[in-house]
């Protein structure tokens, strides 16, 4: 059971954790003339993206700017947590590094200093948007953590916010999330709640009917909607979790003319959206591989980024990767790392202040011949160029690093790139073997549809493969597509009279 609200000085609206209806109740004001924004006080997850001034948010938090068709900033998700280890996480406050915190270390600040933050962040959105779009985090009522929850009740509090409770039913016990929920929270929280939505429903919705009626009496207030569940509905995923949705099952591995794709699931696996336009690719099949033998077929190795790289590439070792992907090379295989897995493809990686690890040092997996230092500098940069391979593709796509990694001989760059509000062109990754292993740290390359296109259609000639499949002819469409109609969905099954009255008396008492 999670919550969330919606406020300009005045009242509104909603929040689920994953897969969750704020895209569409975003995109709808936002169709309905309001200036509208995202706020997320507090978001933990490794799948983040950067600002167009260099600030690094939560990935879910900048696909919600775009519903608004507004670019995404810091304020929008001010304090971002990205675990590296058990019990400590990178904290990113309003776009910039703040220190890396163990859970206690993390409690004892973020009551003062870091809360200062969250406020500041909603404030400056305030003054800028009619309707302000708040997501909680997780549950309102743990109650045991609940004097260090800055996501949930408290930011409703500082709004002076409305609240809606999203109940996914599909996990089951929808009543007794919700009803539970209701009695835990304080008598001044409870008031503030007025409404539910019932989220991912199977089958046939009139056969809950009697069942909203029950929810409706023992919680007090209206059900405002019964949602669908809808299959893999295109829109990146928040956190790891969506890991286990339907988008990312194994395709089929049987058809003569399939190009198998593996991406190596790494335990600090980060950024995985990268990855879903190779999921929408016909002739593609791509599974993500937790054991070494899921990469054995593969004609195509992938390497995401992580936040911990010498501790993820000691788990490859360990588990016998290295040899499963060398295998795949010797094989034709081709091998892309992105990021972190940029860095594992070269000869080694330092991290002599301790920035990700408690190891100093890794041996890589020798297929670049690069090496990686770890910096205390984070690099956040949204960047566009040309690659030096397929006669000169434009890409784009933005960087999140902390390392810097260095050719150790006349290597050739993947792209030559310009980060965004700079005049100079930058070497960016690494190409070796003819392009069979290719490095970058731009997040997002596959999005690219000329460069996706041609990668793939490289390997296909390398293995005798049907030329003639084609893909998306423009990827970053159809993601904007699938916005407007989960929204279209949603907009279907709720009561948005309700809501939009909420927002009108909201906006109309402090205009």
């Amino acid at each position: 059971m999670t919550c969330g609200a919606c406020h300009h000085g005045g009242r509104d609206i909603i929040k689920r954790r994953e897969e969750c209806h704020l895209h569409s109740v975003l995109q709808d004001s936002y169709r309905r003339g309001y200036r509208v924004a995202p706020f997320k006080a507090q978001n933990m997850s490794l799948n983040a993206a950067v600002t167009p001034s260099g600030a690094e948010i939560g990935r879910a938090q900048a696909v919600q700017a775009e519903a608004c068709g507004i670019e995404p900033n810091e304020h929008m998700n001010p304090v971002l947590l990205k675990p590296t280890a058990f019990n400590a996480s990178q904290v990113v406050l309003q776009g910039q590094v703040y220190g890396t915190k163990t859970t206690e270390s993390y409690f004892r600040e973020q009551r003062q200093a870091i809360w200062a933050r969250v406020e500041e962040s909603y404030h400056l959105l305030e003054r800028n948007f009619d309707v302000i779009v708040i997501e909680g985090a997780g549950s309102p009522v743990e109650i045991n953590l609940k004097e260090h929850d800055i996501a949930n009740m408290r930011v409703a509090e500082m709004a002076d916010a409305d609240v809606i409770l999203v109940a996914d039913i599909d996990r089951g016990g929808v009543f007794a999330s919700v009803i539970g929920t209701l009695a835990l929270l304080t008598p001044t929280e409870r008031a503030r709640v007025k409404g539910i939505i019932v989220n991912k429903f199977r089958g046939d919705a009139s056969l809950f009917i009697q069942g909203v009626r029950m929810l409706e009496e023992a919680a007090g207030v209206p059900v405002l909607g019964v949602v669908p569940y809808v299959p893999d509905i295109g829109i990146d995923e928040e956190d790891s979790l969506g890991l286990e949705g339907e988008r990312y099952r194994p395709g089929d591995r049987v058809h003569d003319d399939v190009l198998h794709l593996g991406v190596i699931q790494v335990p600090h696996i980060s950024n995985f959206n990268d990855f879903d336009p190779l999921y929408r690719a016909p002739g593609v099949s791509i599974r993500f591989c937790q054991r070494p033998q899921d990469a054995a077929d593969c004609q195509a190795v992938i390497l995401p980024g992580t936040k911990n790289t010498i501790d993820d590439l000691r788990w490859l070792r360990e588990r016998g990767f290295f040899e499963a992907i060398w295998h795949a090379f010797a094989n034709g295989a081709a091998v892309v790392g992105i990021c972190g897995g940029y860095q594992m493809l070269g000869v080694e990686v330092e991290d002599p202040l301790g920035v990700e690890s408690q190891q100093s040092w890794s041996p890589g997996l020798h297929l670049l011949p690069v090496r990686t230092v770890m910096a205390s500098n984070k690099a956040t940069y949204q960047a566009a160029g040309r690659t030096t391979l397929y006669s000169s593709l434009p890409v784009s796509g933005y960087e999140i690093h902390m390392g810097e990694t260095t050719p150790l001989v006349g290597v050739q760059p993947f792209a030559r790139i310009a980060r965004r509000n700079e005049d100079i062109l930058r070497d960016d990754g690494a190409v070796w073997h003819e392009g069979r292993v290719i490095g970058t740290y731009l997040h997002g390359v596959f999005d690219n549809d000329g460069f996706r296109e041609a990668w793939l259609k490289s390997i296909r000639l390398r293995f005798g493969l049907d030329q003639r499949v084609t893909g998306e002819t423009n990827y970053r469409e159809r993601r904007w597509h699938a916005i407007c109609h989960f929204a279209d969905v949603v907009r279907a099954h709720i009561d948005t009279s309700t809501i939009c009255a909420w927002i009108r008396h909201g906006t109309a008492s402090n205009g």
